[in-house]
């Protein structure tokens, strides 16, 4: 789980100096490499703990970005290791059974409580953790920690409610981001004519029940979800989008009808999404249209791990809020302010120095994101190079079959 940023020049690397061949494109190939051949390097007659707990420190001294990997070493035994900032989330779970103790490790504590596990702790940055064939686990911390600096998104969008994550559970970090949203609506307009507040099903949900608590109106379930369709704002193509948010979301009449209603949402990251909703609440019969992010603007790309799309795709990028009103038809436009959100998810309890912010500050906290990087992400990630890939896919497909049909005739 995560991204490399250094993929590129460890791709050389790995093919010239370490003497591996990669068949894909993808950097999860590349740090399995890198990662088996600092073992190859490491070992000395089989594998001992310690030197699978070497070859990892020697990963993270290699990749640079945020990852959280789980890996299985035939015949010895579970691997599992996090970034040396703690961007993508990894957690530990232990179970009692007649044969003794078992461990688990996944991204949320929502895995572990379904498979009967207690969540035991956070695997820490740089932490590398050992699970052997008899269930002995042995773990190393690095001598030296780059940081504690987990992504914020997570606790806005990816991570379910029900999950605690760096000793953070992200239930209550979104009800403060709600308590948070209530105070500046209040602050920006006091004396507000909201008669009803309505979430965006079903991350904003939450947030959206503390906005309506804080405000002192009404909250209510406006937009029914059809639950066969997916996230939207991954999708690569802006015609699958709109379809999407059709089939997604179907609008409650009476719940909007004559109304001012305030639609909250976690965020807005292409606005495509939110401007239909938008329509889709005025056609119910909605007189005015707020919205809330429980978010600040997102105006750069997450380069740790989430395929958000490329930065001249954010609606918010080089837009002042009130453009971005007029853009996704809003009669006003609300974002959470970015130290609110930090101060909603962070916790007194949780050893976290801060987080990574860079889809809202455009500060990359592993300090080695340079301007070609990101240009260079912009067009991998635009919709025309999305497009291309898809179209070179669908003709390598046709010409499989093609050939298939032929060596058959």
């Amino acid at each position: 789980n995560g991204n490399l940023v250094n993929a590129d020049e460890l791709k050389r690397l790995v093919e010239q100096q370490d003497r591996r061949h990669l068949n894909t494109t993808s950097d999860s190939e590349v740090l399995l490499n890198v990662f088996a051949h600092e073992l190859s390097v490491h070992a000395s007659n089989g594998l001992k703990p310690s030197e699978i707990l070497d070859a990892v420190e020697a990963v993270h001294k290699r990749c640079s970005g945020g990852y959280a990997v789980v890996v299985m070493i035939i015949g010895y035994g579970l691997v599992a290791f996090r970034d040396p900032h703690g961007i993508r989330p990894l957690v530990l779970g232990v179970r009692e059974t007649a044969r003794g103790v078992e461990r688990m490790v996944a991204s949320e504590s929502v895995a572990l409580d379904a498979g009967g596990f207690e969540l035991e702790r956070d695997v820490l940055p740089g932490e590398a953790v050992y699970i052997d064939k008899r269930g002995f686990l042995h773990s190393r911390q690095p001598s030296v920690r780059a940081g504690y600096t987990p992504c914020i998104f997570e606790f806005v969008y990816f991570a379910r409610p029900d999950s605690i994550i760096d000793n953070v559970s992200v239930y209550k970090a979104r009800m403060r981001m709600g308590e948070k949203l209530a105070e500046k609506i209040l602050r920006e307009r006091p004396d507000h004519d909201i008669d009803v507040v309505i979430p965006i099903p079903d991350t904003s949900r939450t947030a959206a029940m503390q906005v309506a608590h804080g405000l002192g109106v009404k909250y209510r379930e406006g937009f029914i979800k059809n639950r066969y369709i997916g996230r939207t704002f991954i999708m690569p193509e802006q015609s699958a989008r709109r379809a999407s948010v059709r089939r997604k979301l179907n609008a409650i009449g009476l719940e909007f009808a004559g109304k001012n209603v305030l639609l909250v949402d976690d965020s807005i990251v292409r606005g495509t999404t939110s401007q239909q909703i938008i329509d889709m609440a005025r056609e119910a019969g909605a007189r005015k249209v707020y919205f809330a992010s429980a978010a600040p603007p997102v105006r750069y790309p997450n380069v740790y791990g989430i395929d958000m799309p490329a930065a001249a795709e954010l609606v918010a990028a080089g837009r002042t809020v009130e453009q971005v009103e007029r853009k996704i038809g809003a009669d006003w436009l609300i974002y959470q302010d970015l130290d609110d959100l930090v101060n909603a998810v962070h916790h007194e309890n949780a050893d976290i120095e801060g987080f990574d912010t860079s889809c809202f500050s455009g500060e990359y906290v592993t300090g080695d994101v340079s301007r070609s990087y990101l240009d260079e992400l912009e067009v991998l990630r635009s919709n025309s190079e999305k497009a291309r890939r898809d179209a070179l896919v669908r003709h390598e497909e046709s010409e499989d079959d093609t050939m298939q049909v032929a060596s058959g005739l």
